[in-house]
């Protein structure tokens, strides 16, 4: 709904003894803030400040929360002094003070309208009851019934439910007189990082330079201001989280270079990055800050061509003429290879200068979460100067000479792998064989792989072909 000439009038005067024994404290009473972002819209926010509270019973108003607080998790205590602060009842008011919202609140009720007679410039205002909010306004004014009306709407009072800014709402029993540190700790959504990273391809093809980024966003409805920020890597369960007994846990394993701005450790079964400075998150913002920094990594170049493991269980011919070759670049994260830090999950896009010392966009492929030691695989494309002609030159189905197969499936396969470019390539091929099977001849030696992989390193000759023949016997 949108309301063209809105105004709101308060009489604060009116609000009561309760407010008025209301203790609040803002982001000017706030000593520290410290936000550990999860993978999943997820995160962990503790939140000090120093107040002064009245002995006995109070009612403390914790304001600039974050929206989409889950009020549940929320712990409010004294971190110095435990026993000196307990909670007897908490309220998240999350409801925030908008025109909308103000007019729900008073549904049934009565307010004034003031409007202005634009020839003679005088202001009437008269009584209405507000009758409905929904796709408009319609209000009673006396005996007529009007939707929509003109003017602006002057109201008594905020109501006790309805707040500026997001407000936990806290009654609390206190021991101590003078000012004390209140730390609030709670999960929120709205919070959320990713991975980046930026690869340029050396001109031999054999080295990289990496450059890793993470991008915070920030949804919840707050801002934290010089914030400790942490990111966790990894899939929590969120069902039963147990972030204390985590944080117990730390355990420093490896570190970042000592030039980039965040370190690594453990956490548990995750990961943890630590930005080695304070940093403001601001409400509705995205932020990129350096993650890591790693030259002169060792890849490996691999072109590859895949099968599919229904061209064993039937008759086919010709499967394919002018077939992609996939293009991939493959280097271990070791710290023998320059890296050897957990990588998070995250897009790698790379780059590789032309002629003219120009940086060309040649690919970018999705990595997982990556331990220490294991291989990086980034599938960049497809080759434009290398093809393949993949046929099925024989087929024949019998019985089995066991009794425990049902049939069996010989086949004949020949691939033609051809090469333009002005020097010599290699090519794996890459066969998923289903069954229990085995390669009765070929041209080439293969390598078993796994149960169902065969695989074959062709090398093609500069402006050249090769051509890849084998016979394989399946058992069902």
């Amino acid at each position: 709904m949108k309301l063209t000439q809105f105004a709101v009038c308060l009489s604060l005067a009116a609000t009561g003894n309760t407010l008025a024994a209301e203790k609040m404290t803002t982001l000017d009473d706030q000593q520290s803030v410290a936000v550990t972002i999860y993978n999943q819209n997820l995160a962990l926010i503790k939140d000090q400040r120093k107040i002064q509270l009245s002995t006995g019973e109070s009612e403390l108003s914790f304001r600039d929360v974050s929206a989409q607080m889950r009020p549940e998790t929320a712990l409010l205590r004294n971190p110095k002094q435990p026993k000196a602060l307990s909670v007897i009842e908490q309220n998240f008011n999350f409801d925030l003070l908008t025109p909308q919202k103000l007019l729900e609140k008073y549904l049934g009720k009565t307010v004034e309208i003031a409007t202005l007679n634009p020839a003679t410039g005088k202001e009437t205002i008269e009584k209405a009851k507000v009758l409905s909010v929904q796709n408009g306004v319609v209000v009673q004014i006396g005996r007529r019934i009007e939707t929509n009306p003109r003017g602006r709407y002057i109201f008594p009072e905020i109501p006790s439910d309805l707040r500026d800014r997001p407000t936990l709402t806290t009654v609390l029993r206190n021991k101590i007189q003078d000012s004390q540190p209140v730390e609030l700790s709670y999960l929120t959504g709205g919070l959320s990082w990713k991975a980046d990273y930026v690869a340029e391809l050396s001109n031999d093809d054999n080295q990289l330079d990496l450059l890793g980024w993470v991008t915070l966003n920030n949804k919840s409805g707050t801002t934290y201001k010089q914030a400790k920020l942490q990111l966790v890597a990894g899939d929590v369960n969120q069902v039963r989280p147990r972030f204390k007994r985590q944080i117990e846990k730390l355990h420093v394993r490896s570190a970042m270079a000592e030039d980039n701005s965040m370190r690594e450790e453990s956490l548990l079964d995750y990961h943890l990055y630590t930005l080695n400075r304070l940093t403001t998150l601001a409400d509705s913002q995205s932020k990129q800050v350096s993650l890591l920094n790693a030259a002169n990594v060792a890849v490996e170049k691999e072109y590859l061509l895949q099968g599919q493991s229904h061209y064993y269980r039937g008759q086919y011919g010709a499967i394919g003429q002018k077939l992609k070759v996939a293009v991939y670049v493959n280097f271990k994260n070791s710290a023998e290879n320059n890296l050897g830090l957990p990588l998070p999950k995250g897009i790698i896009r790379v780059y590789k200068k032309d002629q003219d010392g120009n940086a060309q966009f040649v690919g970018e492929d999705r990595i997982d979460h990556t331990p220490n030691n294991e291989k990086v695989e980034l599938k960049l494309g497809n080759a434009f100067d290398i093809t393949a002609n993949r046929v099925q030159t024989d087929y024949s189905k019998r019985r089995p000479s066991r009794s425990h197969y049902s049939y069996a499936a010989k086949s004949d396969f020949k691939i033609t792998l051809k090469n333009a470019k002005k020097e010599a390539v290699t090519v794996t091929v890459r066969e998923p064989i289903p069954g229990d099977w085995q390669i009765t001849q070929e041209s080439h030696t293969h390598r078993k792989v796994s149960a169902n992989i065969a695989e074959w390193k062709v090398t093609i000759p500069a402006e050249g072909k090769t051509t890849l023949s084998y016979s394989t016997l399946v058992q069902y």
